[in-house]
């Protein structure tokens, strides 16, 4: 039998980058002998093992026959005559089509060496439309490869739109549909899986509460690029130079979904959006199972966001309001979140990418001013009851006072 290295592996170390988990292909064998040589079988779709001592995945060469709708309907073939260049074939992108020999031949017949140094995410075949999933899986590389200079080939573009156009989409369940949306979540430039849905028709099908922002005007006085969907895109790229945490990046992407249900005759004023936002964030995370902690925050950023713009003028006891509203006394963590999120949304308009967004810092330290106020020396006073309450907002209103000098 022989073994290759396949996948990103190949694709990584071709590009410079560290490579983290690899996986193996094995030519020319069965189930049988695998499980002689001690490799333990996983999976019971098609012939996956494990290696007995690095725990690393050994797939046996295979081919994949469309038998269904969606991404599940998959017929494999995996027998000693398949060949490396056959199961080669069926991946999604050529860059990921390559194979090393265990003496370091390369082997690469989609030419994926080439679309590296293009800079092209290509796929491999036709068959590229057996699975709808490749097309959020590209966006998604996209996002991971921008900062090396990536962009979608123009024929892979005009598949995935062709697959948006037949409804090919529809089959995608809810789970993978998030399951791709948090991996971009991860990557340098979410913006760009965003982008590329739009480009190629499918975040209409996948996220139509953000497609609705494009187009979506906003007042030129204090958003130049005007649309919202651009807005959108732009808050997504700021909250990525921000912070790493995908939960801050989900929160940037969807905070100003109300906008796009603003009353037309009110546009591009959005007096009440930050209302209208609510009950769109929960139907979206309902939808594609968004997890808790991920709505949760994404509503918090939503309510309060157009508060803390305004933090400079606010009042010491309008700070502990909105703290109780977040419950930050339980969850602190929710004052850098929200502060990060604000000054995304700030500097992603055109000509503030670069503002010093003075509110954030203010917010976090109020915060850390009034978290020095206890409540033993309240009880020790003979405060009881309600009486504990009001007088530990007192006193953290004053402690907020003296950062504020007001």
């Amino acid at each position: 039998m022989d073994i290759y290295l396949v996948g990103g592996a190949v694709r990584d170390r071709l590009l410079g980058l560290p490579v983290k988990d690899k996986d193996w292909v094995v030519v020319g064998t069965t189930p049988q002998h695998m499980l002689d040589q001690g490799f333990s079988q996983v999976g019971s779709d098609f012939p996956v093992f494990l290696h007995p001592k690095t725990k690393e995945e050994y797939a046996l060469a295979r081919t994949e026959r469309k038998s269904g709708k969606g991404y599940t309907g998959f017929e494999c073939y995996a027998a000693p005559d398949v060949t490396l260049e056959q199961d080669l074939m069926r991946r999604d992108l050529t860059i990921n089509a390559i194979a090393e020999a265990q003496d370091g031949t390369l082997f690469d017949p989609y030419q994926g060496q080439q679309d590296i140094e293009k800079r092209q995410l290509r796929h491999v075949s036709q068959a590229f439309v057996e699975d709808p999933l490749r097309v959020l899986r590209v966006a998604r590389f996209a996002a991971r490869f921008a900062p090396q200079g990536f962009t979608v080939a123009p024929e892979t573009l005009a598949l995935m739109q062709e697959m948006v156009a037949n409804g090919e989409l529809e089959a995608l369940t809810p789970e993978r549909v998030w399951q791709e949306w948090e991996r971009a979540l991860h990557t340098e430039r979410p913006d760009i899986f965003l982008t590329v849905l739009r480009q190629c028709g499918a975040l209409g099908i996948v996220m139509p509460e953000i497609d609705a922002l494009f187009g979506v005007p906003q007042p030129e006085k204090w958003h130049p690029e005007i649309d919202t969907g651009i807005h959108t895109l732009m808050v997504s790229y700021q909250a990525a130079l921000l912070s790493d945490d995908p939960v801050i990046r989900f929160s940037a992407q969807v905070h100003d979904l109300g906008k796009a249900l603003s009353p037309k005759a009110e546009l591009p004023s959005h007096k009440l959006h930050c209302q209208l936002g609510m009950d769109v964030i929960r139907q979206l995370c309902q939808r594609l199972r968004v997890p808790n902690h991920y709505r949760d925050t994404a509503l918090m950023v939503c309510a309060q966001h157009t508060k803390v713009h305004r933090a400079q003028e606010m009042r010491p006891a309008t700070f502990i309001r909105l703290f109780d509203q977040i419950d930050a006394w339980r969850k602190p963590e929710r004052v850098a979140q929200l502060a990060i999120c604000c000054r995304a949304d700030i500097r992603g308009r055109t000509g503030f990418e670069d503002d010093p967004y003075p509110q954030a810092d203010i917010l976090q330290d109020v915060f850390a001013a009034v978290q020095t106020v206890e409540v033993k020396p309240i009880i020790e006073a003979g405060y009881q009851g309600a009486a504990i309450k009001e007088q530990l907002a007192i006193r953290r209103a004053e402690a907020a006072s003296q950062v504020l000098g007001r």
